[in-house]
């Protein structure tokens, strides 16, 4: 075929419902293929490590029904990556089982299945270590050790496209895959029906967000790529959206610490010479993009690892002293914490919203608070109880701190509630890191059934 066309509906399925309106102008377009993904590590580390979900069952469901009712209506392909947010194997069962549920309740007609995984035994990776391999950190971080190792709960490996095209060349017509670079579901697409790979992996990463391509800001809208031979279309779905060379330039070189450079398992993507031509209202083609294959193949690994039990309080500040000595007032609390349960053991993380809650040491306007602060406290601890009274030491403490010139008793500091809330268990990223594997599929073990559709 001279082109192919791949819609997009969400950028990270699950976490908020696709807008329908958009998808569906998407459908009846005529796209050969509907894909999405639904992972992402901006969630943090407790999903992966405690194999949970970030978002309500309910949204992931509603996505999935309306992305396989379309897909089955008018027969092309569906893919799904990094099933669940993290793409463990409890997600992508469960993603699969939504699957089978979703074609029994609408008696669809049969169609195939293929699913893959990506958890990776610590065993194996330990393995690697000891026979000398190293696994390399990523971001500045260094190689893995063994007792780093010890503390993760759970590893996953991101997926290229190889498990992607394999279920492809055995026909099936839906897939739901483990954790899976963006870029790869949407570019094993277009491999599989033999575009090339500059242009396969340059479609996958305009496409993985969806209207995060497009102007004006509009999340969960749908947008479709077209390759050909040469270039990459995009073009939005929603009526008020349009993809601009200037949206999809800035969504091609977001994310990375190299803004030209896209790397995936087995190669990189070279965005430096990429030229955007603006061809209708909403469209815009981008040619120049090339690949380089990688020297050696290697795999991305997350990995998670618990922290403890972690509670949750909340304190305001609305007296100017107390704000202009609110550090103090968080080390008086610290304080009384240590005198407590001693100095370790447990930890107390405090974020000041008003002064620099979000950026931390980055925020360049830390020195200029506003009148009123809200100072969120976590404390983590081995137990729940004993996380319970961290916090609760770590948040009512502030409302007796002593400081100086201060002659009144108590009361620089306020509660929305006297209790601590109890929070998600506190995990941490223990492995960012890449690993040599032998083989492509090595890591990700492909399956395959068919789905009745029975009426249930």
């Amino acid at each position: 075929m001279s082109s192919l066309k791949i819609i997009c509906p969400n950028g990270h399925l699950g976490f908020a419902p696709l807008k329908t309106g958009s998808f569906h102008l998407g459908v009846d377009s005529q796209p050969d293929f509907i894909a999405a993904d639904s992972g992402s590590d901006d969630i943090g580390p407790v999903p992966l490590g405690s194999d949970t979900c970030a978002s309500p069952k309910a949204w992931q469901r509603q996505d999935l029904e309306e992305m396989l009712l379309a897909s089955r209506r008018i027969g092309v392909p569906m893919m799904i990556g990094s099933a669940g947010d993290t793409g463990s194997n409890s997600r992508v069962d469960m993603y699969v089982e939504m699957i089978r549920e979703i074609a029994a309740q609408h008696g669809l007609a049969p169609f195939k299945l293929g699913w893959f995984y990506s958890e990776v035994d610590k065993e194996t990776v330990r393995g690697k270590i000891r026979a000398g391999s190293e696994i390399t950190g990523l971001d500045a971080r260094p190689a893995l050790t063994e007792e780093e190792l010890d503390a993760t709960d759970r590893i996953v490996a991101m997926a290229g496209v190889h498990p992607f095209l394999k279920l492809l060349e055995e026909g099936c017509d839906v897939i739901i895959g483990g954790r899976s670079s963006d870029s790869a579901i949407f570019a094993a697409a277009a491999l599989h029906k033999g575009y090339p790979e500059a242009q396969s992996y340059y479609l996958g990463k305009v496409l993985e967000c969806a209207s995060f391509c497009a102007e004006p800001y509009g999340a969960k809208e749908t947008v479709m790529g077209e390759i050909t031979a040469d270039h990459v279309e995009v073009t939005a779905m929603a009526p008020e959206q349009r993809c601009t060379v200037a949206s999809v330039a800035g969504h091609a070189m977001y994310e990375r610490s190299n803004p030209f450079h896209e790397f995936v398992a087995g190669g990189m993507l070279d965005m430096t010479d990429c030229h955007y031509e603006q061809v209708s209202d909403k469209t815009t083609r981008v040619t120049g993009m090339e690949f380089s294959a990688a020297p050696e193949f290697r795999v991305k690994l997350e990995g998670s690892g618990k922290v403890g039990e972690r509670f949750v309080g909340m304190a305001g500040i609305r007296d100017p002293y107390t704000i202009a000595n609110v550090d103090a007032v968080i080390d008086w609390a610290r304080q009384q914490t240590i005198e407590r349960f001693g100095p370790d053991g447990w930890e107390l993380h405090y974020n000041v919203f008003g002064r620099n809650g979000i950026m931390g040491d980055m925020e360049p306007l830390k020195d200029q608070p506003g009148h009123e602060l809200c100072v969120v406290v976590q404390g983590v601890a081995p137990t729940r109880e004993m996380a319970e009274e961290v916090c609760m030491t770590g948040t009512r403490q502030m409302f007796y701190a002593r400081l100086p010139e201060v002659k009144g008793t108590a009361g620089g500091v306020s509660f929305i509630f006297d209790e601590v809330l109890p929070g998600s268990p506190a995990y941490r990223w223990t492995l960012n890191h890449t690993m040599a594997v032998d083989d492509p599929l090595e890591l990700f073990p492909t399956h395959t059934a068919m789905v009745e559709g029975a009426v249930q």
